[in-house]
């Protein structure tokens, strides 16, 4: 019976209390999830018999959007595997219209969203994870609720802890993004959100690499940046004085609880720089001798990380 009233508006039945009075006499065998291929021609013995039957015609898919990628990555995704294309993906980030009722619908969300230097303006917000939808007709918006739905319920143990913090959720999301593309296990990530939070505190720029690719559109690993884009100051490059005790505009990437747990719960400690190998082990100093001392170390001993271009 739950299915009546879409029955009747496709026009498959006449009468939707006909309809539910004619199950309970005939007692069909339970109605089966999935898509069929049916015709308002059908009477409803045989509409009934053909939804009670194995003759589905099954057009789900699945989707993967894996932590630490960007907007660019999930719009990519998108166009992949339904009949979105890239373009539709970042029209809807531009709809001002759906952003203020996404506004409305989830307390997470402000109009930090809506910065006009922000690139992409759901980025970050989309929580990684394997989707499952209707078929490849289903909707950017859709797509883009179902994430935001998910994020809701992850967050929803912490939101008296985010609430209460000196940071808008906006910032400490930010800050997660860096932390889930800088670290990769739950201690590194809390020790590198500390030495974080230590140079915001003492009015130093992050200096974090991850913000620069960002900033200039380019993937890590994709290739070295030029000088000008070490040098760009811009909303998202934390390398530039610019942005000298600040975060940047927005979240850089898609990061998983884990990353927003180390941004709601950093390690305390009196170091100001990090670095990792290329096995990805974080190594923490307090200062920028014992960080250079650090570098030179790992390259010498040929932990230090480099492209293969």
């Amino acid at each position: 019976t739950s299915i009546a009233e879409d029955l009747k508006e496709k026009k498959l039945i006449k009468n939707v209390f006909f309809y539910k009075i004619y199950l309970k006499i005939k007692k069909p065998s339970s109605i089966k999830i999935g898509t069929y291929e049916v015709s308002g021609k059908m009477s409803l013995d045989q509409l009934i018999e053909k939804l009670s039957s194995t003759d589905i015609k099954d057009e789900s898919i699945s989707i993967t959007f894996p932590e630490g990628k960007n907007m660019r990555f999930i719009a990519k995704t998108i166009a992949e595997n339904t009949n979105n294309t890239e373009d539709d993906v970042y029209n809807i980030l531009k709809d001002d219209v759906y952003l203020n009722s996404l506004i409305q619908n989830y307390w997470f969300l402000d109009e930090s969203i809506k910065n006009k230097e922000i690139y992409y303006s759901l980025e970050g917000y989309l929580y990684p994870d394997t989707y499952q939808f209707k078929n490849k007709e289903v909707d950017v918006q859709t797509i883009f609720n179902t994430m935001l739905d998910n994020m809701e319920k992850k967050l929803r143990a912490y939101q008296s802890v985010i609430e209460e913090s000196k940071y808008s959720f906006h910032e400490i999301l930010t800050l997660a993004s860096m932390v889930e593309l800088e670290a990769s296990t739950t201690e590194d990530r809390r020790g590198v959100a500390g030495v974080f939070y230590n140079r915001l505190n003492s009015r130093m720029s992050l200096g974090s690499d991850v913000t620069t690719y960002y900033a200039a559109k380019v993937d890590m690993g994709e290739r070295d940046l030029y000088k000008s884009e070490l040098n760009d100051a811009n909303a998202y490059n934390t390398r530039s004085s610019s942005l000298a005790g600040k975060l940047p505009v927005g979240p850089i990437c898609n990061p998983e609880i884990t990353s927003i747990e180390a941004a709601l719960y950093p390690t305390e400690s009196n170091y100001y720089y990090f670095v990792a190998d290329k096995n990805k082990k974080v190594y923490f100093s307090r200062n920028s001798k014992e960080h250079n001392e650090t570098i030179a170390e790992l390259k010498s001993e040929g932990l230090w990380y480099t492209y293969d271009n």
